[in-house]
């Protein structure tokens, strides 16, 4: 087991720095990340997602390249351009509804998003259900014209049912991730056609397989997209995305442009907006760099205990 710690270039989903841990198994380095906030029930998916990529039990890629976005963080207009230019990718993905910023504050990101594009660019935005649907069906009408048009607007609300009532009442595109990736139901969302596209990440779904299990249950269009990793995590959700019979989206696995650093040789960045299907090797050097200390070791050992004791409290 390796722990790592890398700031963020940043602040983003109200953290500075990120950490994780790298565990070895026959197929290679594989990552197990779950945000420090999270219980052992909640991050025990997370495991078998680092198990599988492990064992190298990843299905077989359908394409060598996958299209992704550039992710924009809830900083100013000024920011959010340079962001999306050094980005280098055609599809940017915005966050929005972040506590105590204006609605105005948001357009005039959008808007700067929109010009560092340029009108064939697509633009879509992330609100982590921070609204209810009145301010959902308010600020998507102000913010879909700020944008040129939006592609889709992800997790506009915290509940299916919300997110079913945004969706009949506006023309945007809806998406769904915690919906999906925190609900004892992810069906829900089909059932109540609460959503035209789905969000995986592999991590909290418990890795690739189970992903394309739940795709296909679904019947939804898929984006794949990260949980901030680093290039050895990112390489599962590319694995998923390189599976899917289908891709008609970006994915949002470029987030290797968030973190100050990497574990790998050659990291997981995009190139002409897409990111190589492939396993990327882990630099020893680098992870000496990013390693973290004796008391983050311990905090991360103990909570790996903590889900082991988890799982043999289920089989008990």
């Amino acid at each position: 087991m390796r722990v790592w710690s890398i700031p963020l270039r940043t602040r983003f989903r109200g953290i500075t720095v990120r950490e994780g841990v790298l565990l070895r198994g026959e197929a290679g380095w594989a990552e197990w990340s779950p945000f420090l906030e999270y219980p052992p029930e909640v991050a025990e998916p997370w495991l078998r997602c680092a198990e599988e990529a492990a064992a190298g039990d990843w299905p077989p890629p359908l394409r060598d390249h996958v299209p992704v976005n550039v992710t924009v963080p809830a900083v100013g207009p000024a920011q959010a351009h340079a962001i999306v230019r050094r980005g280098g990718c055609t599809t940017a993905k915005v966050k929005v509804g972040e506590p105590g910023q204006t609605l105005a504050e948001e357009q005039a990101r959008l808007e700067a998003v929109r010009d560092a594009l340029g009108p064939r660019g697509l633009v879509r935005i992330d609100v982590n259900g921070l609204w209810d649907v009145d301010q959902a069906v308010a600020a998507l009408r102000v913010l879909d014209r700020a944008a040129g048009g939006l592609e889709y607007v992800e997790q506009p609300c915290a509940t299916v049912e919300e997110l079913a009532a945004v969706r009949r009442a506006v023309d945007v595109p809806v998406a769904a991730d915690e919906s999906i990736r925190r609900a004892a139901d992810p069906y829900r969302v089909r059932d109540l056609g609460a959503a035209d596209i789905a969000v995986l990440k592999v991590q909290p779904l418990g890795g690739v397989r189970a992903c394309l299990r739940i795709a296909e249950d679904l019947g939804l269009p898929v984006v794949v997209s990260s949980a901030l990793e680093t290039s050895v995590g990112l390489a599962a959700g590319v694995a998923l995305a390189a599976a899917l019979p289908e891709l008609r989206h970006a994915c949002g696995l470029a987030t290797g442009q968030l973190l100050t650093d990497d574990v790998v040789t050659t990291p997981l960045l995009p190139v002409a907006g897409a990111l190589p299907v492939t396993r990327p090797e882990v630099d020893p050097r680098a992870l000496a760099r990013v390693a973290a200390g004796e008391d983050r070791v311990r905090h991360w050992a103990d909570r790996l205990a903590e889900v082991h004791a988890l799982r043999q409290d289920r089989r008990s």
